[in-house]
């Protein structure tokens, strides 16, 4: 499927989420919801989202922005995360068939960039947790901290050179 019309599914469910919800379908939630989905892989913030928004809708304000950002979280369509930086940051929620995300971060301690990654580190997590404790899981997230590939070869060379 393009690009093009997966964005508009997209879109199509949200105003369908938002009529079924008694909210009016609105150019400025169209926008939010737009700027986020053009900006796949990346983690943005309210600020982040204000600007890009701004480029096309000069009138918008920081309130709408936050308003909107919340009722896309509600509505299940934005995934909210935090990396230990002091914001939250946001992107489209990935959809997966079996409705688990499995969506996991790799986050570098040296320039703080975020690295998406999927894939099932802990196969077998919830049955054993099931079986233990009768708990059922029905989501998770895992954040791994470390260095990137850039900052682990900086970090190479700048050994290199002391040592030398």
């Amino acid at each position: 499927m393009s690009r093009f019309k997966s964005k508009d599914i997209v879109e199509e469910r949200f105003k369908t989420m938002l009529r079924e919800k008694g909210l009016k379908v609105t150019k400025q939630r169209l926008l939010v919801l737009a700027v986020v989905g053009e900006h796949p892989g990346e983690h943005l913030t309210v600020d982040e989202i204000y600007e890009l928004v701004r480029e096309q809708y000069l009138d918008i304000g920081m309130a709408t922005i936050y308003r909107t950002v919340q009722v896309l979280v509600d509505l299940n369509i934005l995934d909210k995360a935090s990396f230990d930086d002091g914001y939250s940051r946001y992107e489209l929620k990935r959809v997966r068939s079996s409705n688990r995300r499995r969506h996991h971060h790799a986050i570098c301690q040296t320039c703080g960039n975020v690295i998406s990654f999927e894939k099932d580190l802990l196969e077998g997590m919830e049955q054993v947790l099931y079986h233990a404790l009768q708990f059922t899981a029905i989501d998770y997230e895992i954040k791994i901290y470390g260095y990137c590939k850039a900052c682990t070869n900086n970090k190479k060379e700048k050994y290199m050179e002391e040592t030398t």
